[in-house]
């Protein structure tokens, strides 16, 4: 039976990063705005299924100017006041590639407080799954849940799910690669335990075991012994890397004796935690390719497959790295991590040559300093090492710059009264927006839009013709639209 949930002006589907800062942008702005949700934690891949910190990273430029700001740097800003965020650290030989670690854990409480502040309703363990159209224009969404069946209606709908599922169910164009080609998926673990004073012995001892390459500044082209020598002059705690990838020669000791497995490198963020403790975050020890995760099928291989890496991975740090030998598990992410899957088509496709150029539009809700190009794939079947590569070689915004995202690639393409934000908005496969600090500056573009056009009665499309209002707005919620290179 089909039951009636309610009206509103903006119903935002997906509690992720996109999600949230959708909801909180329209009810900041005055709309009745609905957020739904499949589980019953908001945060998506920042809480409960990635990094802690990729919210919060690349937020400047080659430049070193700050290019996210808004929902974004207000969470984080709160969350450091709280002391549950570790400091920026600004280390110019590092670039754009920064990261502001945060306790994810906290993290998705503050959301729901800010939520609860702004007035916006939730609807959670509930799934989309199906829109509710009149001709080409979206007038609601249709929601399982424990209670049965209900039917919600809206002026504007944004699908923040971030694979797409609510335009798909609208019957918009999408583009997604074949299984072979996607992403691969993972599945994070948290460590405590660790003696740290050691292992960063170790790690200033055996700096040639070690990956920097995507640490460093891409503006300035150090040579390995140029990194090292940075490394030896700037780093005095694990806080000062951050990140840690590579132990070379662990690594092909392993592998030899078959105790890691050929999926992906060897390495690890960290997450702060209560009372400046310190713990390793796993991100990449598990890689799962050949999977397409909106089919059921693989997504449940992901999952298991995963796991079974996991704990490869896990006997791996304890058996071979120094420091490591104590450790153990404190939080295993209960759901896998999707890189990829579809990208919808939008009004205007972001390029490739867009983020390369630096290129500015006249439509500008966001920038992002993201390269575009680089993607996980695993290594060869023949390969030791097992290092994650990247697909292509990475095309960073010239001169140390940021490229703007345009409004257009969020209005769906054909439909009417539909809004996309967060990984699956309008791009190419190169610039696909899928990192955190860009789904964030999407969601939060998207939540203003859909405001705005509810109050005006107009649909997202209409807004295209004059986005000035729609800037303004973003302009008072502290977005980032103008000023850097």
């Amino acid at each position: 039976m089909l039951g009636y949930y309610g009206s509103y002006d903006v119903i935002v589907c997906g509690g992720g990063t996109s999600g949230v800062s959708a909801a909180l942008a329209s009810a900041r702005a005055g709309a009745k705005t609905l957020l739904i949700e499949r589980v019953g934690q908001l945060g998506g891949q920042m809480n409960f299924s990635g990094p802690p910190g990729f919210s919060f990273a690349w937020l400047y430029n080659g430049r070193h100017e700050p290019v996210v700001g808004g929902i974004a740097r207000e969470i984080y800003d709160l969350m450091l006041e709280e002391g549950h965020a570790m400091e920026e650290h600004h280390q110019k030989w590092r670039g754009p590639y920064q990261f502001n670690y945060i306790d994810p854990d906290w993290f998705g409480m503050y959301i729901y407080q800010m939520l609860y502040e702004a007035d916006c309703d939730l609807m959670l363990h509930s799934l989309v799954t199906e829109v509710i159209r009149e001709g080409d224009t979206v007038k609601g969404v249709i929601c399982e849940h424990p209670g049965g069946r209900s039917m919600i209606l809206g002026k504007v709908v944004i699908d923040c799910t971030g694979e797409g599922e609510v335009c798909c169910q609208a019957g918009a164009e999408t583009d997604k690669l074949p299984r072979e080609q996607l992403e691969p998926a993972t599945v994070a673990f948290t460590c405590d335990g660790i003696d740290w004073d050691k292992f960063m012995e170790y790690f200033m001892g055996h700096l040639e075991e070690f990956d920097f390459d995507h640490l460093y500044d891409p503006y300035i082209h150090m040579s390995d012994e140029e990194i090292r020598e940075e490394i030896r002059k700037n780093v005095k705690t694990i806080e000062d890397v951050g990140e840690v990838m590579g132990f070379v020669s662990l690594h092909d000791k392993a592998m030899k004796a078959g105790e890691w497995h050929n999926c992906s490198g060897v390495g690890f963020f960290i997450m702060p935690r209560e009372g400046g403790k310190i713990q390793a975050h796993f991100q990449h020890s598990s890689q799962v390719g050949n999977v397409d995760c909106t089919d059921v099928r693989d997504i449940t291989k992901a999952e298991i497959e995963a796991r079974e890496q996991d704990e490869i991975a896990f006997k791996f740090f304890k058996k071979y790295v120094p420091g490591f030998e104590n450790m153990y598990l404190t939080r295993l992410c209960p759901e896998v991590r999707i890189r990829e899957t579809r990208r919808v088509i939008g009004d205007y496709i972001l390029t490739a040559e867009d983020v390369a150029e630096a290129r500015k539009f006249d439509d500008v809700i966001g920038k992002s300093s993201f390269p575009s190009g680089p993607k996980h794939v695993l290594p060869s079947a023949e390969s030791l090492t097992g290092t994650l590569t990247n697909a292509t070689a990475a095309r960073h915004p010239k001169d140390g710059g940021s490229n703007d995202i345009p409004y257009r690639c969020l209005v769906v393409k054909g439909i009417e009264n539909l809004l996309v934000a967060g990984k699956a908005i309008s791009t190419d496969r190169p610039s696909h927006n899928r990192f955190l600090q860009q789904t964030f500056v999407t969601g939060q573009a998207a939540g203003c839009a859909a405001a705005i056009c509810a109050k005006k009665n107009i649909t997202p499309r209409q807004l295209e013709e004059n986005v000035k209002e729609l800037q303004e707005l973003l302009l008072e919620q502290k977005a980032i639209l103008y000023g850097t290179h």
